[in-house]
């Protein structure tokens, strides 16, 4: 698995991110970048937690910051662009309405579950 990726998936799991998910672009068509990693949470605080921590995590295990973030303030869903990752952390019922997963369902999807 790519360093980035790892490091984003393991950052939303020590803020016990919800339903990981990521899901390979870089055989799609129109793909704006090669892997978007998918998340839920069920508060906003929790949400704006995680992305924190993604962000503090890549900063200090890679020295890349952020390139673009988005819905840091109202955290119902925040965009975090690091170009070849995007990160989408949602609140849980936002996740629900904008099914995000399945309208690039064609891409290969890979679960990573938080384990208690």
């Amino acid at each position: 698995m790519d360093k980035l990726l790892e490091t984003v998936i393991e950052a939303i799991k020590d803020k016990k991110g919800k339903n990981i998910v990521s899901l390979d672009m870089s055989g799609m068509d129109g793909a704006i970048c090669s892997h978007f990693v998918i998340c839920n949470a069920d508060s906003t605080t929790q949400v704006g937690a995680i992305a924190a921590g993604v962000e503090e995590a890549v900063e200090k295990g890679m020295g890349q910051r952020v390139w673009r973030i988005d819905g840091a303030a109202n955290a119902l869903w925040i965009a975090m662009d690091y170009l070849d990752v995007v990160v989408h952390i949602f609140q849980t019922e936002m996740r629900d309405y904008y099914k995000l997963d399945e309208l690039w369902a064609d891409a290969p999807a890979t679960r990573h579950d938080y384990q208690e």
